[in-house]
C-alpha cells in the first residue's frame, strides 16, 4: 500500500511558523497568507511530500515520517485538505511500524480536518445554484482550484480503514468498539474498493466477541479495584465490601445493591 499522492503542500520560515502555531481554531479562517505566499509554501511541502512518499516506496517508513512532519509543519494551518493528507500518509507510515496508538491518533486528526472541508463543500453546492453575483462568480472560481468532494470523500474513506486498523491492534475495549464503528461506516461507502470491503465484512464479524471479551475483563478489573478502595474506605467502620452484594440485571446491564449486616 502506497501513501496517497494526491497533494500539495507548504512551508513557513520560522518567524511565520510560530505565528501560525499561536493562531487559535476561532481565528483559523481568518488568518491567511497572501497567494503568492501560500503558493510557495504549498510548492515547498509538495516536494518533502513527494520525497516521503518515495521514502515510504522504499519501506524507510521512520524516514518518511521525519519528512511528512516537516511537510506538516510548513502548511498552512487553514489548508485543511493538503494537512489531512500529510497526517493520513504518516499515519499508514505509523501502521507499518506497528505504532497503532499514534496512527490511530493521527487519523483522527486527519479525519477532522476531512469533515470540516465536506461542511464547507456542501454549503458551497448549494450556493452554487442561487443566482450568482460578480463577486460570487469570483469566488466559485476560486473554488476550481479546491479539492472537490469525490477526492475528500475518497481520502476519508482510505483515511478511515487506517484508523480502524489501528484501534483494532491497539485493543481494548473503547478502541475496538472505535474500530467496529468505523468498519461500520465503511460498510456503508460506495467508494470502498472490493479489497477492502472484505477487510470490513470479516472485521465486522471478527470484532464484536472481542469487544464483548475486553468489556468483561475491563469491568471485572473495575469491580476488583472499587472493591479494594471500597474496603479501604469501610474498615474504619468495621464494614468490608463483603457486607454489600451486588447483582447485575442481565437484561438491561445495570447493577443494583443489597446491605447484608455481619453475622
Amino acid at each position: 500500500m502506497q501513501p496517497a499522492t494526491d497533494c500539495l503542500e507548504p512551508k513557513l520560515p520560522p518567524d511565520e511558523k510560530k505565528i501560525s502555531n499561536e493562531v487559535t481554531e476561532d481565528e483559523e479562517e481568518l488568518f491567511k497568507f497572501s497567494p503568492e505566499k501560500e503558493a510557495s509554501l504549498l510548492e515547498e511541502t509538495n516536494v518533502l511530500k513527494l520525497r516521503a512518499n518515495d521514502l515510504f516506496a522504499q519501506n524507510a517508513f521512520t524516514q518518511a515520517i521525519e519528512i511528512y512532519d516537516q511537510a506538516v509543519s510548513i502548511c498552512p494551518n487553514y489548508r485543511h485538505y493538503e494537512v489531512s493528507v500529510l497526517k493520513s500518509n504518516t499515519a499508514a507510515c505509523h501502521l507499518k511500524i506497528e505504532k497503532w496508538k499514534e496512527a490511530a491518533k493521527l487519523a483522527t486528526d486527519s479525519l477532522e480536518r476531512l469533515e470540516k472541508l465536506l461542511k464547507i463543500s456542501g454549503g458551497r453546492e448549494e450556493s452554487a445554484s442561487e443566482p450568482c453575483s460578480a463577486t460570487r462568480d469570483a469566488e466559485l472560481t476560486t473554488l476550481t482550484h479546491e479539492p472537490n468532494v469525490f477526492s475528500i470523500e475518497r481520502m476519508k474513506t482510505k483515511t478511515m480503514m487506517r484508523r480502524a486498523r489501528a484501534n483494532s491492534e491497539v485493543g481494548g475495549w473503547a478502541a475496538l468498539q472505535s474500530a467496529h464503528d468505523d468498519y461500520q461506516n465503511l460498510s456503508k461507502m460506495a467508494n470502498l474498493s472490493s479489497a477492502d470491503r472484505s477487510v470490513v465484512q470479516r472485521q465486522l464479524v471478527l470484532l464484536p466477541p472481542r469487544i464483548k471479551a475486553a468489556q468483561t475483563k475491563e469491568m471485572g478489573d473495575l469491580m476488583g479495584q472499587l472493591k479494594q478502595l471500597g474496603n479501604g474506605i469501610l474498615k474504619p467502620f468495621g464494614l468490608s465490601t463483603d457486607n454489600f452484594n451486588v447483582k447485575k440485571d442481565e437484561k438491561t446491564g445495570s447493577y443494583s445493591m443489597d446491605f447484608k449486616p455481619g453475622s
